[in-house]
């Protein structure tokens, strides 16, 4: 059986880091929509940039999140995903006010959400990370409560390193496949 496992939470909370731990266990990862997106937009001269226009952007990160878990709903195995559909309807929801979030209930991941809790000492700034870190822990408020409202089981990753981070994901998983 699939498993469509989503690690949200805030911006340089640690996420990319545990997705390439989990990789490297054999895993099934998905990279962020945002990073790809951004990269993708720096090189082509493109506009659909978070710190240029947030909604082109969201509703690029939307079509992106569709496409991935379409290409992982055939996986054998837990498939995590960096970021999900519902990150990126939440910040689209943001910044349009336009009640996105509803529409793309009915989409599912597993009911379990890992989220990467603001952790100061972890957070960069970097070419594609160009906010704050108050509005990195804005945004995993929204999230929470994105995520919540759907009905999802919030599981807080530990402030720990990579490798703990990674064991608890995988052992939560484990029980509760044996619940």
């Amino acid at each position: 059986m699939t498993r469509l496992v989503v690690l949200s939470g805030c911006s340089g909370g640690g996420k990319s880091t545990l997705l390439l731990e989990l990789q490297r266990r054999g895993c099934t990862c998905v990279a962020e929509p945002g990073r790809r997106i951004v990269a993708e937009e720096l090189e082509s001269g493109g506009g659909a940039l978070p710190w240029l226009d947030m909604a082109a952007f969201a509703r690029r990160a939307m079509a992106m999140a569709l496409t991935d878990l379409a290409a992982a709903e055939s996986a054998s195995g837990p498939v995590f995903f960096d970021r999900s559909l519902v990150d990126a309807a939440a910040a689209l929801e943001h910044v349009s006010g336009f009640p996105i979030l509803r529409r793309v209930a009915e989409t599912r991941y597993d009911d379990r959400v890992f989220m990467a809790p603001p952790w100061r000492e972890l957070y960069r700034h970097d070419a594609e990370r160009r906010h704050g870190f108050d509005d990195a822990v804005a945004e995993y408020e929204r999230l929470l409560e994105a995520y919540s409202s759907l009905g999802y089981r919030i599981e807080t990753l530990p402030k720990a390193g990579v490798a703990e981070r990674a064991d608890f994901v995988l052992e939560r998983l484990h029980s509760a496949s044996m619940e």
